[in-house]
């Protein structure tokens, strides 16, 4: 499974003031701290919520340099904006990166696909439209048709396309964990070139113990067909569900990987 690090995200309380002043030695640690963990790439989103897009710009551009030439991963490139995506991708000169995200919105999709086919880089794809995350499988699978329909126009490959079938908070209705794997079954099934993408922590917000539930579900999501995950490489918890999972789907040959860990561990 493909380990997406989420942790270079400025909305963290402890990011933030690593964008804003510059930190680069801070930041270049908890990058390589996530890459030593196994994170298959670096996410950054430099968000703080201050200032203008310009200083988004900027900022990216800044982490983006500084991460690229510290550590040996591409970047997951994070970002609502399509101008800091593709200084993003700029700055990653060349190097493997990704694009996190778009969802069914026309307007937005016609923006930031033709970026991605230049710099032909895979796309993280969101299961929701302009009304939001559908509450059922149909709705999120047609969400995923449009961005699916609208890439090929644009010139990007179904092999490049992430989708990730979201998750809502199953305190606030316990059957969105199903709904969820539903629907990444059904993406599986509908695009069978494609990749699915999931970001964990959101199924069990508000509820106590959340690292058995997140853990818990992640395997589930193996099962139904998941390829990566947005998620913290350093939690225990989720790492060993990561490698055990993988291995009982027969994604690990001979269970090297999970032996190994463990081994180390």
């Amino acid at each position: 499974m493909i380990i997406i690090g989420e942790k270079i995200n400025a909305t963290r309380k402890a990011v933030k003031p690593m964008i804003l002043e510059r930190r680069e030695t801070e930041l270049i640690e908890l990058a390589q701290n996530q890459a030593d963990a196994g994170a298959a790439y670096i996410d950054i989103n430099v968000g703080t919520g201050t200032g203008g897009r310009e200083d988004e710009v900027e900022a990216i551009r800044w982490a983006v340099t500084t991460v690229k030439a510290a550590v040996a991963k591409p970047i997951c490139v994070d970002s609502a904006d399509a101008r800091v995506l593709a200084a993003g991708l700029a700055a990653c000169d060349g190097h493997d990166a990704m694009i996190n995200s778009v969802k069914a919105d026309p307007d937005y999709l016609a923006e930031v696909l033709p970026i991605a086919a230049r710099h032909d880089v895979p796309v993280i794809c969101l299961a929701m439209d302009l009304e939001g995350i559908p509450k059922d499988v149909a709705g999120r699978l047609a969400a995923c048709q449009t961005i699916a329909d609208a890439a090929g126009a644009h010139g990007v490959p179904e092999a490049h396309l992430y989708f990730d079938p979201l998750v809502l908070p199953i305190a606030a209705d316990a059957t969105q964990a199903k709904v969820t794997l539903d629907t990444l079954a059904a993406v599986k099934d509908r695009f069978p070139a494609a990749k699915t993408v999931m970001g964990l922590s959101n199924v069990s917000y508000g509820l106590p113990a959340r690292a058995q539930l997140n853990a818990a579900f992640l395997a589930m999501a193996l099962y139904a067909g998941l390829d990566a995950a947005i998620m913290d490489p350093m939690d225990s918890t989720m790492r060993a569900a990561a490698l055990t999972g993988t291995a009982l789907m027969g994604r690990d040959r001979h269970f090297r990987k999970y032996s190994r860990a463990f081994r180390n561990a």
